[in-house]
């Protein structure tokens, strides 16, 4: 299939102009549509109408194997490698195979050494992005998980369950 229009910036290209447009957005930080209930911006329409599935808690794509919902087709299909154990992304160092390009990503910055997800409060970096909000709850004190025994709050869900051990 031909692309025509070519990104200014990076080079990557398009079979429509509206695509390329949509992808500029990528560069400047645009958000034109933006969610009603929670003020959120999106590049384009299509992911913002997936996203309010968040507000409305609508899941229309059941996983045949074993009824879970999901908001999203590709969600699903994703899941559905955890029935038919598909593997296909592969570490080209150690061979491990993951569900998700995502995973074999994080999975790789093990092999490099690299954590690109630095704390602006601390400089520690991290391999992934979870990894980092998680570690910042530390200097914002945010405690979400709470012990349904004492109430007592916890940072980390380890930390918690570590803590349930003494009310068994």
């Amino acid at each position: 299939m031909e692309k025509p229009w070519k990104c200014g910036d990076c080079g990557k290209r398009y079979r429509a102009p509206s695509l390329l447009e949509a992808h500029r957005r990528s560069h400047t930080g645009e958000r034109p549509f933006t969610c009603s209930q929670c003020g959120e911006g999106f590049t384009h329409s299509s992911n913002m109408k997936r996203h309010q599935r968040v507000h409305t808690g609508e899941r229309p794509f059941t996983c045949s194997q074993c009824g879970k919902g999901f908001a999203c087709s590709s969600t699903l299909r994703k899941h559905q490698r955890v029935h038919t154990g598909e593997r296909p992304f592969t570490c080209s160092r150690c061979g491990e195979g993951f569900t998700q390009s995502s995973h074999l990503q994080r999975h790789q910055r093990f092999h490099t050494g690299e954590r690109p997800f630095t704390c602006s409060q601390c400089g520690k970096g991290f391999c992934d992005s979870s990894s980092l909000l998680t570690h910042q709850r530390i200097h914002i004190g945010e405690r979400p998980f709470t012990c349904s025994v004492c109430e007592k709050r916890f940072s980390l869900l380890s930390q918690l369950l570590r803590h349930q051990r003494v009310h068994e």
